[in-house]
């Protein structure tokens, strides 16, 4: 139960630092070139029919991203397990 509270303590932790890092700097830019109006506006007057060819292109992106992050964690348990049963480092 230990490993497990330390592998989900420092993948919240990774993901709180990595999501900090990207938004804190955007939105003190976006308050000091007043962008925040001109994405309010867009907001507003958006149609709302459906996701187009560019919603479509985001999710799979997303989805993209996602399994890339999984499968590095997932590579980097096995290469730490075989570490720690003895064998000898690569």
């Amino acid at each position: 139960m230990s490993a497990v509270v330390k592998f989900w303590s420092r993948l919240s932790a990774a993901v709180l630092g990595a999501t900090l890092a990207l938004v804190v700097p955007v939105h003190a830019w976006a308050a000091s070139t007043g962008v925040t109006d001109i994405a309010v506006e867009a907001a507003r007057s958006r149609r709302r029919g459906g996701f187009g060819f560019f919603g479509i292109f985001g999710a799979v992106c997303c989805l993209f991203v996602v399994a890339a992050i999984v499968l590095v964690i997932v590579l980097v348990g096995r290469n730490r397990k075989r570490r720690d049963d003895g064998s000898p480092r690569k």
